[in-house]
């Protein structure tokens, strides 16, 4: 049995819950919809405004599912109600980002500016020239799109110039250390 599992979620006023016979469930809120299949050997109940997530057998499948389903539920229940983000530093000499109505505009070292569109729940901001910041209902897409941002300039590791993740810790190489004659 998962602890984690076995934990009820707390339903929030103002967010709409309901599972299909065929195990699909829908939390919608007031920052969006969102639906996620459990797995069959699970069951998902709302109880006295609390969500339980249940096995329906002991088996290994089974309780490998129940924290990993019971997790995503609550992941959405959050995410539809305060929504999730990620903040990302660009580092580096003239590197720069700008807003560009919902679209991001990276100068970061090409001969090109790279332009990022935001995909459709997700909203990119800029809060300075060194930062972005992505927001969104659903906690995968907005990992996904925060490390597509990434992936654009990775950081280097002499000079840490890049765009890494707000609390992400960069790890320095040291530089040649030749001996001059």
């Amino acid at each position: 049995m998962s602890r984690i599992g076995k934990k009820p979620i707390e339903l929030p006023a103002g967010v709409d819950f309901a599972v299909s016979n065929n195990n699909v469930v829908t939390v919608s809120g007031k920052l969006g919809k969102l639906e996620q299949q459990v797995s069959k050997l699970l069951k998902v109940e709302l109880v006295d405004g609390k969500i339980y997530v249940t096995t329906l057998n002991n088996s290994r499948e089974a309780n490998a599912a129940h924290g990993l389903y019971r997790t995503l539920i609550a992941n959405m229940v959050e995410g539809v109600t305060n929504g999730f983000s990620k903040n990302l530093i660009i580092n580096g000499v003239g590197y720069k980002v700008f807003d560009k109505n919902g679209a991001i505009e990276f100068k970061i070292g090409y001969s090109h500016p790279v332009i990022f569109n935001a995909p459709e729940g997700i909203t990119l901001s800029c809060p300075s020239q060194t930062e972005v910041k992505v927001f969104g209902f659903d906690k995968q897409k907005v990992g996904q799109v925060a490390a597509t941002i990434r992936d654009i300039q990775p950081v280097e590791p002499y000079h840490a110039y890049g765009i890494r993740y707000a609390d992400e810790v960069v790890v320095k190489k040291e530089g040649k250390t030749a001996a001059k004659k």
